[in-house]
């Protein structure tokens, strides 16, 4: 199953964006602090979304529009007196087809899954407001990454198609990680 394999192939680069969101996030000491990190996910996940957009329709993941996006991240910014972030150039995947854009996606939805531990770690320091992206689908999350998985696994047709797939998520991971480093986020984050 693909969903196996991109856990596998991509742990590489999941484990260093992780790390550094992690160092970010324990330097969260407030609202400010925290609307700082957000900004960089919107910046992210907003243009992400837009490549990966002609590619998927509800025919082919049918809860789709269900799915959490950049707009809950816009939400969480607006929530906390902030601006939705000009536009600027970053670095994307190549998203070419729907095996590159479902990479991508594997990506963006996955980082829901680990939204309830950045919620915790978030509260530790009083951070409370603004955290709807991160809170997932609630209850549903585990059927909503299910149903993901489901999708995503009936994909291939072949190891190629595994193989773009694949690859898509590692520069998804990889590509954001570098956001982190470019922007000095941390420099940013008044710890």
């Amino acid at each position: 199953m693909i969903s196996n394999r991109l856990r596998e192939e991509s742990k590489e680069a999941h484990i260093l964006l992780e790390k550094q969101v992690v160092k970010v996030l324990k330097k969260i000491r407030s609202d400010q602090d925290y609307l700082k990190m957000l900004e960089k996910f919107y910046t992210y996940f907003s243009q992400v979304e837009k490549a990966i957009a002609p590619f998927l329709t509800t025919e082919i993941l049918p809860d789709y529009g269900e799915r959490r996006n950049s707009t809950y991240i816009g939400n969480d910014i607006r929530e906390l007196n902030g601006t939705i972030p000009n536009s600027v150039q970053i670095t994307l995947p190549d998203i070419n087809d729907i095996y590159q854009a479902f990479g991508a996606l594997y990506v963006m939805e996955g980082s829901i899954m680990g939204g309830r531990t950045i919620v915790q770690i978030l509260e530790k320091h009083n951070v409370t407001k603004g955290i709807s992206f991160f809170s997932g689908y609630g209850d549903d999350t585990m059927k909503m990454w299910s149903v993901f998985t489901e999708t995503i696994n009936k994909l291939p047709r072949n190891e190629a198609d595994g193989d773009s797939i694949v690859q898509a998520a590692r520069e998804t991971f990889s590509n954001f990680g570098r956001l982190f480093e470019e922007s000095n986020v941390l420099d940013e984050v008044q710890g």
